[in-house]
């Protein structure tokens, strides 16, 4: 039997819906959720394998006009997915009309040498009259090689879009186990599931301002839990007091949702215990960018 596979980047504005289609394509939860923008900071793959092939997703960060050394970081990690991919889907919202920054994707698809499928998410936001109003406009600045419309949220039509991929792959190695799901370590998942209470509880002014470190991640033989001891980064002492909360109950409840989270991935009880430090202008600093992760080699 001849075995098939490749890569696909999924590509487009913050808060389209990359990262709710990967997990319901993955059927369990690799890639963050929020309704914050730019809440993916990193290319996060996500392995799709069966007998017959497999499919490495990579979801990239949201594109977007960057204000900070953080933001150009992320916006050249999505880019940089064009050079290492066999076709991209190029995701835009059935709600929203399309952008400044959808045309400034456009531009850059126009010249990559790859097909790009164009995936019209949250079509079930919408009438039906107004998606295809929605795909005639995107039609018309682009060739696409296909045009899928789908709900990441609900499932719709996404079957459709993997035949298709499914369709367009060539003969290929299975380029990764067939039980691995993504390639990032289990310490980069824990760190994104508490980032991602933070981005959750917590008031407009934290998103974009805080990281997480996790300091230590080791069994611990008398309780036979996994011990996780984790520091959660912000750029003020006026944020610091937001995520710790009155009488730290913001910490707990951030740390309470994050636990039962990372207990469902890692298969084991947990032991979280978080702090809450202040690195100014993090987000700006290279050092302090490469020790949070966010490492320019990447691109």
């Amino acid at each position: 039997m001849t075995f098939k596979s490749g890569f696909v980047a999924i590509l487009g504005r913050p808060n389209v819906g990359k990262s709710t289609f990967l997990n319901y394509v993955m059927g369990q939860k690799i890639a963050i959720m929020s309704d914050k923008a730019q809440t993916t900071r990193n290319k996060i793959m996500g392995i799709y394998t069966t007998e017959t092939e497999q499919i490495v997703f990579i979801d990239t960060p949201g594109i977007h006009k960057p204000k900070t050394a953080l933001g150009d970081f992320m916006v050249e990690s999505a880019y940089s997915t064009l050079r290492e991919v066999d076709t991209v889907l190029f995701m835009v919202p059935a709600d929203e009309p399309r952008g400044k920054g959808d045309d400034m994707i456009i531009e850059r698809l126009k010249a990559a040498k790859v097909p790009v499928i164009l995936v019209v998410n949250k079509i079930d936001k919408v009438h039906p009259d107004q998606l295809l109003e929605q795909i005639d406009d995107f039609r018309q600045q682009m060739n696409f090689k296909e045009i899928v419309p789908i709900s990441a949220t609900q499932g719709n039509n996404v079957n459709r879009l993997m035949e298709i991929l499914k369709d367009n792959l060539d003969e290929g190695f299975q380029y990764f186990p067939a039980d691995q799901i993504t390639d990032h370590p289990e310490r980069f998942l824990v760190s994104e599931m508490i980032r991602e209470k933070v981005l959750h509880l917590t008031r407009e002014e934290i998103p974009h301002s805080v990281a997480v470190v996790i300091d230590s991640m080791k069994r611990d033989e008398d309780t036979d839990k996994i011990h996780i001891r984790a520091t959660i980064m912000v750029e003020r002492d006026s944020q610091k007091g937001i995520v710790i909360g009155k009488a730290g109950s913001m910490l707990k409840k951030i740390g309470s949702m994050a636990r039962r989270d990372i207990e469902l991935m890692l298969g084991d009880k947990v032991f979280l215990e978080t702090w809450v430090k202040v690195k100014k202008n993090w987000r700006d600093k290279k050092l302090d960018l490469a020790d949070f992760g966010y490492n320019q080699k990447e691109y």
